[in-house]
């Protein structure tokens, strides 16, 4: 496997949290989103995926039984390995629990991360929006809409006892959060698990700053 992305990407960092706890072994392909408009815009990345963004997981013909085959969007290749290599698993087995895994997956996946990406920031300042107060108000809003959500539900994790999706997609979340200096104040569950993550040798590993595109920190 190739993994296509930039350092510094929640959506990338995502599915490298996903492949070390499932030690799957891949390339990683630095994509730079920001020198020069963005390699994402290269005709070789627009033909891995016509969206222009990161990350893209590449997967040989042994593993797709034909040829090299281009899967991009982070919550699609995280089910994507979630089912061919279900262990350790990222979701639970009951089945509402699942959805509950699911829907947390989606606060920021669809909720939140839209709204804040490089693409659209720049479209925002390209119309004279102060785009940095816009992304700390829609942080701000979908962060406690997940707080609310995972309260009842979290235990050692956001659901239950059990790393799921949902905290692969908080952790890279938060950080963002915090360089746009977004109030994380009454985010008490969040953070609790957030620090239980960060703690798990998968999140260390996919640390932005350890990554060989990354510059010193």
């Amino acid at each position: 496997m190739r993994l296509y992305g930039f350092w510094r990407s929640t959506a990338t960092w995502r599915v490298r949290i996903a492949l070390a706890h499932k030690q799957l072994p891949y390339t990683l392909q630095p994509i730079d989103l920001i020198t020069d408009g963005g390699g994402q815009q290269r005709r070789d990345h627009h033909l891995r995926n016509p969206m222009e963004q990161v990350p893209v997981l590449e997967l040989e013909p042994a593993e797709t039984g034909g040829e090299v085959a281009h899967l991009a969007q982070s919550v699609a290749i995280l089910e994507y390995l979630e089912e061919c290599h279900p262990e350790p698993p990222l979701l639970p087995r009951d089945p509402l629990a699942r959805a509950r895994v699911r829907q947390l997956t989606e606060v920021v996946n669809a909720g939140i991360q839209p709204l804040q990406n490089h693409g659209v920031q720049l479209q925002l300042e390209s119309l004279g929006v102060d785009s940095p107060t816009w992304v700390r108000h829609f942080v701000a809003r979908g962060l406690r809409a997940l707080e609310e959500h995972a309260k009842p539900l979290a235990g050692r994790y956001l659901v239950g006892d059990a790393l799921s999706f949902a905290d692969i997609l908080m952790v890279p979340e938060l950080a963002f959060a915090r360089r746009y200096e977004v109030d994380l104040s009454g985010l008490d569950t969040l953070l609790r698990v957030e620090a239980t993550c960060l703690a798990l040798p998968c999140f260390i590993d996919a640390d932005p700053y350890r990554q060989p595109d990354a510059p010193p920190r």
